[in-house]
């Protein structure tokens, strides 16, 4: 094995804003990457290599300065020695200034040289209240890249599936979930009354509206059109929840399928899909240092270990399906090791969810729930017909479980018949006009298609798969309850 390299510069130019940048600067080496640098090990010295990046150390010698530079493409840094007589260029150089550094590519003395870190910790909620400097963290660097992969690897599935994607409406005028946890949208010049109600003569939108809390609506009448369809988009939900697991402002990725009877197609499509993300992204770069990084480094993270587990458990193939009411009969049979007792009728707790996705899942691959009872479940969800054995009504639906992080994704047939809609929205308390859901009754009424489809989290999805403790700490710019500072 060749040793490591290091960047001895004979130029340090500060970037202190747009510029032509001159001849002498440029080589054919300026278009790599410090990741790309890193993994370049010549036989010979490289004379008038560029390096564009930003110092995260500096650490100053009687002879010589040691500057580790990184540029968002990697976990590790590159490390570039400035010896006497050089040294001066890096004076004054503090973390995060912006360089360009020309100089030769030589072997290191010791491969310990290039891994020059931060020497100072610092805790993800800190990071959080500095919006600007948070991203260029290393590691935020690096979930940034794997974002950027797992979308173009996710397009890429899609298009070759023949989904077309799409972009539906950011404001809406219904709460698709019925949830009633919405954002109204109100323009700034529009200030309510002091009882609370609008102020002005005339709405923006002559009535509310809202932002977003699934595309899925949307996503049918799309589907009407063109066959299956997809998109990836920002919802919004105004839960008052302070928990590592909400955020205010998160991205859905949601597919909708036309002319399927049942939902072995739908859930089919979401295993195929994770299936083909996490072999197509295990090999990376991005996820390479993900997955072999330091204990320093990922320190806030779940162990490397665990979650190099995750990606082997979504490669297997043949995810367990299961009914919930034999999840239910499975859970009450170790009802005392639950603080909450599984109940036939009732929603299935986290730590249920949890115990199912250890359990049947063997805590590798993830599990489908299927046929949820039709009163905690949606208005759109298409009912399941009745047999003698089930205490009550359910639905054709399912969840997605994951072990240790419980339920990502969630899908289900939709009604595609006029009169059994409107029995539904009658019994969730929906009048049948008025209801900004008039459009949505009207696909029924002139052949609307068995359909069906399901959503998935994306930043829960990131979270799980990149180790991240809370969802917050995927996104760049997180917004919840009670903060949005920027």
């Amino acid at each position: 094995m060749r040793p490591a390299t290091t960047l001895r510069p004979s130029t340090v130019l500060r970037v202190l804003g747009p510029r032509r940048v001159s001849r002498r600067f440029v080589s054919h080496q300026a278009g790599r990457s410090i990741a790309q640098l890193l993994q370049w090990r010549p036989a010979e010295k490289v004379d008038d290599v560029v390096v564009n990046g930003f110092v995260r150390s500096v650490r100053s010698m009687k002879a010589h300065r040691f500057i580790a530079l990184g540029d968002g493409s990697s976990l590790a840094p590159l490390q570039a020695l400035a010896e006497a007589g050089q040294a001066e260029n890096a004076e004054g150089l503090a973390v995060g200034a912006a360089v360009r550094l020309t100089g030769s590519w030589v072997s290191s003395p010791g491969a310990s040289q290039s891994h020059e870190l931060h020497k100072k910790y610092q805790t993800p909620e800190y990071l959080r209240t500095m919006p600007h400097l948070r991203p260029r963290t290393p590691l935020n660097a690096v979930l940034l890249k794997l974002r950027s992969e797992a979308i173009a690897s996710l397009t890429q599935f899609f298009a070759g599936r023949s989904f077309t994607q799409t972009h539906p409406p950011i404001i809406t005028s219904s709460d698709c979930e019925g949830a009633g946890e919405v954002f109204t949208v109100t323009p700034a010049s529009e200030t309510p009354s002091p009882d609370g109600k609008d102020g002005s003569q005339e709405a923006f939108f002559r009535n509310k509206k809202y932002l977003t809390v699934s595309t899925q609506l949307h996503l049918e009448a799309l589907a009407q059109a063109v066959g299956n369809v997809w998109t990836l988009s920002p919802v919004f939900r105004a839960e008052k929840s302070d928990t590592s697991r909400h955020l205010s402002e998160f991205y859905m990725l949601e597919a909708e399928m036309s002319f399927v009877d049942d939902m072995g197609p739908v859930m089919d499509l979401a295993e195929d899909m994770l299936r083909t993300l996490s072999t197509d992204l295990i090999d990376s770069a991005t996820v390479k240092d993900l997955l072999t990084r330091t204990r320093q480094t990922g320190s806030d993270l779940a162990p490397a270990d665990d979650v190099r587990r995750r990606w082997e458990g979504l490669m297997q193939k043949d995810w367990p399906r299961m009914t919930y009411s034999d999840a239910v009969a499975l859970l009450q049979q170790k009802a005392d090791i639950f603080t909450h007792k599984p109940t036939w009728g009732a929603g299935l707790q986290s730590e249920h969810e949890k115990y199912l996705a250890e359990y049947v899942g063997g805590g590798e691959k993830p599990v489908f729930i299927t046929n949820y009872p039709r009163d905690i479940k949606a208005f759109y969800m298409r009912e399941t017909p009745t047999t003698p054995d089930i205490p009550g009504a359910t639905v054709d639906c399912f969840d997605l479980l994951v072990p240790e992080f419980c339920e990502i994704a969630g899908g289900s047939m939709r009604v595609n018949q006029l009169d059994p809609l409107l029995a539904a929205m009658r019994r969730q308390g929906f009048a049948e006009t008025n209801t900004g859901l008039d459009w949505y009754v009207d696909l029924r009424r002139w052949g609307c298609p068995p359909h069906g489809g399901f959503g998935l989290g994306f930043d829960r999805l990131l979270s799980y798969l990149s180790g991240v403790q809370t969802v917050r700490d995927i996104v760049s710019f997180p917004r919840w309850y009670g903060r949005c500072d920027c």
